[in-house]
């Protein structure tokens, strides 16, 4: 079976390599090539919509989705506090988060190995808000792909100024809405109710947050578009890495379709029988990107499905077997059977289950309460009456439960002494941090070296849950 390189040596049109000389985005003389992908209709595309309204649904239901009083998910970087279906990761946890990351990077990776970009096209919020809300509400007031070149070509009169300003106004209050939810998956549904209520001069910097969310937003999804993916997400790039001839991907099989040929009436029948491509060109018309999916697995290709779809009804009209265009592979496109479980899928999914038997084992061993001790920089002892010496340090608690604990240190050797300082109190409400500082005192007869390991014990109820090692240091008479 030859493949499509070899296929195009006798093919003028087949131009395999070639067209990964330029991006169909920029022109020749360097400029932005507005893609107007035309609208789209078929069973993947109704698929796709479907799955949308129900993604769409739950990431704007996600910060209002609480369990006994608290959210569901929050990832609060700037008090380094993250949610994660009901459980609380502190900085103390970042071991586990890590692990969590981990876990996420590598089934992507797996996923990617045995579907290719499907995610692109199935569930990517740029995809999902670009070709479900921001490009329907592009349809249904500008018009089909070639209305829309028009009214773009067009002088500036009453039609284009009312059809651009009032898809703009829909498109700002869309990004104000998406602008809001992701500040909500920050800090919290219940701060983000207050800045809206609350005059922007009370909390600038949540104001400047909101206007700056809200701009980015407008200007990926009203001008940078496709660019977003195939400039900013190195998701594509990773595809050279990741994919190889197993790997499922949208793509067209050149064994079926080659040689490609427009169908004319009373034209006599060619020397060389045609494939079942009808070079018709509404596969490259539709796509989102402005790729030829002919051409093979490509950098820019998301996987959206749109020229499946116009391909199958261009199938149906010639009377020709549907999935010309399909999710296949190349090993099933070049020798007729497909391959999902190979040596790199089984290497990944052992080393997948490893780690996720890993982040199981850690976070069922966690402790619910964490404590941080460090010494109070920029001091070393004091030297005290009655031949005490004694030394300051900053402890940092973290309640990870959502109950009150009474937590407490007690030294391991009796020779040393805890005196805490201000708040002698240490009792921690539900998911809070609590910071404070106390002295070790230690009488000086019983110094025998300038620095020393002690032992503290933290307590939980009166229980103790842990060893904190710190030093002590004090001088030698």
């Amino acid at each position: 079976m030859k493949t499509l390189n070899e296929m195009s040596k006798n093919n003028p049109h087949i131009q395999p390599e070639r067209f990964r000389d330029a991006l169909a985005t920029v022109k020749e003389d360097g400029k932005r090539n507005w893609i107007y992908p035309k609208k789209v209709s078929g069973k993947f595309y109704r698929w796709r919509t479907y799955l949308s309204w129900v993604l769409l649904a739950v990431l704007f239901a996600g910060p209002f989705i609480q369990v006994n009083g608290r959210p569901w998910l929050l990832f609060n970087i700037f008090e380094r506090k993250f949610i994660v279906f009901g459980a609380v990761f502190w900085p103390q946890d970042t071991y586990l988060l890590i692990f969590l990351l981990l876990i996420f990077v590598l089934f992507v990776i797996l996923f990617t190995v045995v579907f290719g970009r499907v995610f692109c096209g199935w569930a990517c919020p740029q995809t999902l808000f670009m070709e479900m809300v921001f490009r329907k509400i592009e349809y249904w007031i500008e018009g089909d792909a070639n209305q829309q070149r028009k009214l773009n070509a067009m002088p500036w009169n009453g039609e284009k100024i009312r059809k651009k300003g009032v898809k703009m106004t829909i498109f700002l209050l869309i990004s104000l809405l998406i602008s809001h939810t992701v500040m909500a998956y920050l800090i919290g549904i219940d701060r983000v109710m207050e800045l809206v209520t609350q005059s922007p001069a009370e909390n600038m910097a949540g104001f400047i947050g909101l206007v700056a969310f809200t701009g980015i937003f407008l200007f990926v999804f009203s001008w940078f578009r496709e660019q977003a993916c195939l400039v900013v997400c190195p998701y594509g790039r990773l595809q050279g890495v990741l994919l190889d001839n197993n790997s499922i991907n949208v793509a067209y099989d050149y064994v079926r379709g080659e040689p490609r040929g427009m169908i004319r009436k009373n034209e006599a029948a060619s020397s060389q029988p045609l494939g079942d491509c009808v070079d018709c060109t509404l596969c490259i018309q539709v796509c989102p990107t402005g790729i030829d999916i002919r051409n093979g697995v490509q950098m820019e290709c998301v996987n959206c499905t749109a020229c499946i779809d116009v391909c199958d009804e261009v199938m149906e009209k010639v009377d020709r077997p549907k999935g010309l265009i399909r999710y296949a592979s190349e090993t099933s496109i070049k020798e007729g059977f497909q391959k999902l479980v190979t040596s790199r899928v089984k290497g990944y999914t052992v080393l997948l289950l490893i780690l996720i038997s890993a982040f199981v084992t850690l976070l069922a061993t966690r402790t619910d309460l964490d404590a941080t001790v460090t010494r109070f920089r920029g001091m070393t002892y004091q030297e005290r009456e009655a031949g005490i010496v004694s030394n300051l340090y900053e402890v940092t608690f973290i309640n990870k439960t959502f109950d009150r604990q009474q937590v407490a240190l007690q030294p391991e050797d009796d020779r040393y002494r805890i005196e805490l300082v201000g708040d002698t109190n240490w009792n921690l409400e539900g998911q809070t941090k609590f910071e404070g500082r106390f002295f070790v005192t230690k009488e000086q007869e019983q110094i025998h070296v300038n620095q020393e390991t002690v032992t503290l014990l933290l307590l939980q109820n009166g229980e103790v849950i842990k060893k904190i090692k710190t030093s002590f240091v004090g001088p030698v008479k």
